[in-house]
């Protein structure tokens, strides 16, 4: 279950640098915003990203059951785990905010709706949240594919999310600005 949730992880990644790096066009105004590809692209990753919470639930109420079965919990020298844990609740939550920021319908017309403070504050905290559910499970994932070397891999996976988990907080930044001008 763990490979399978390995294999659904990267995909997810993939899939949210490519919707990452569209979407911030899109709120440039380069790309249309109700591409087909766009949607089809968010509607899987969406799917798998269900599907990766399922997985990362079980195995979470797995290690739970163990931890009460052998009485010994060692809550401060699994911090990283909890972090793990709680980072991808966190995504979770702001998962459903974007989803539900940037999808309204009205008429049949796909609209956006106000994107004020508070919605450009959801969206940070996302992307801060992504970056730390992602860079702390990095060292499992790449293990879990077998990398031998996984710190330069890791930090080349590292760079690339830095840049456009930056890149999607500026363009955050400049589509509220659009809605204040």
């Amino acid at each position: 279950m763990r490979r399978i949730n390995a294999v659904i992880s990267m995909a997810v990644i993939a899939l949210f640098l490519l919707h990452a790096v569209m979407g911030g066009f899109i709120t440039w105004g380069v790309f249309d915003g109700g591409s087909t590809f766009m949607k089809i692209m968010a509607r899987i990753m969406v799917t798998l990203i269900g599907v990766h919470f399922v997985i990362g639930t079980k195995l979470t109420a797995d290690t739970l059951k163990a931890l009460k079965r052998s009485g010994a919990h060692y809550f401060r020298e699994n911090k990283l785990f909890w972090i793990r844990r709680m980072s991808g609740f966190a995504v979770m939550v702001f998962i459903v905010i974007h989803i539900m920021i940037f999808m309204g319908k009205q008429g049949g017309v796909y609209r956006l709706n106000f994107f004020g403070a508070a919605e450009l504050v959801s969206q940070i905290l996302m992307v801060l949240s992504v970056a730390l559910h992602v860079l702390t499970n990095m060292r499992p994932l790449m293990l879990g594919f077998g990398t031998r070397s996984w710190k330069e891999m890791g930090l080349d996976l590292a760079l690339i999310l830095t840049g456009v988990l930056l890149f999607s907080g500026v363009c955050f930044v400049i589509y509220y600005l659009r809605w204040l001008l």
